[in-house]
């Protein structure tokens, strides 16, 4: 895994934001899924990098980037490390939350964006049905407000197989990197922390606003709801398109990285 050493940091009035760079090239920006890092894509960057300069932030409150103290909007924070890097508009690849903020970015900041992928996610608006999704959240969110890092943990890495699996389903290795990411921000928070995060509202009404290329990409075990959501947003985008990671649950980058590199690099070259 990359380490702290390998990061460049953004200034900002409310802290500064990690991000490695690597690889020169078009731009693309990796961005991981909720509670984890950057290391997340450390299987997927030395491939892309070969091609393209490659960028893999931090966001705010995760990682090695600074907490919030002060309202903030993922898009904003996103918007202000792509006009430093000055390097023409970005392919936002984005797992989960990383998904969000890359669709958040090209609505609220279409100039900085060539095109999207996103992965495990579709807009902010979007909320699972499934009764064990919603169990899940809700046993994280009662979790982070007590503290009880062992109950929210179980029920983070419960996230890993998703409903159809167990831990003994996935790649122990998965489960290790996802634990030692998630535990890392966890650190840097306490209990019932005020939540800084300024949320994009309307966005799954707005997608017809989005008018550069963008792939959905989902593992074939994600719920069925999530497999609709990402053809609809796909068939309301002029370039839209979809793609499935077989055998593989929410973190299908992790579990199956260099199928998802494929597929990535075969949306990279229609560029």
């Amino acid at each position: 895994m990359s380490t702290a050493s390998d990061l460049r940091c953004l200034p900002s009035a409310d802290g500064d934001l990690a991000y490695r760079d690597s690889g020169s090239g078009d731009l693309v920006v990796l961005l991981h899924s909720g509670f984890v890092d950057h290391r997340l894509w450390d299987d997927h960057v030395p491939v892309l990098a070969e091609r393209y300069r490659v960028i893999t932030p931090d966001t705010r409150g995760h990682g090695f980037s600074a907490n919030a103290t002060a309202p903030f909007r993922w898009a904003d924070d996103l918007a202000a490390l792509l006009r430093h890097l000055d390097a023409g508009p970005a392919v936002l690849v984005g797992l989960s939350m990383g998904g969000v903020i890359a669709t958040d970015t090209v609505l609220e900041h279409p100039g900085l964006v060539r095109a999207v992928v996103t992965a495990g996610a579709v807009t902010g608006d979007f909320q699972y049905t499934d009764p064990w999704h919603r169990e899940v959240q809700g046993t994280i969110a009662r979790a982070l407000e007590t503290g009880d890092v062992t109950a929210w943990l179980d029920a983070f890495l419960r996230l890993v197989p998703g409903p159809e699996r167990t831990a003994d389903d996935v790649d122990p290795d998965v489960v290790r990197r996802v634990r030692e990411m998630a535990l890392h921000t966890l650190s840097k928070h306490s209990p019932g922390e005020k939540d800084w995060l300024v949320r994009v509202t309307g966005s799954l009404d707005r997608i017809g606003e989005i008018r550069v290329p963008l792939l959905a990409v989902n593992g074939s075990l994600e719920p069925a709801d999530l497999h609709t959501a990402a053809e609809r947003l796909a068939a309301a985008v002029p370039d839209g398109r979809t793609a499935t990671i077989d055998g593989t649950g929410h973190y299908s980058a992790l579990e199956r990285p260099d199928a998802f590199t494929r597929v990535l690099l075969d949306f990279l070259e229609s560029l």
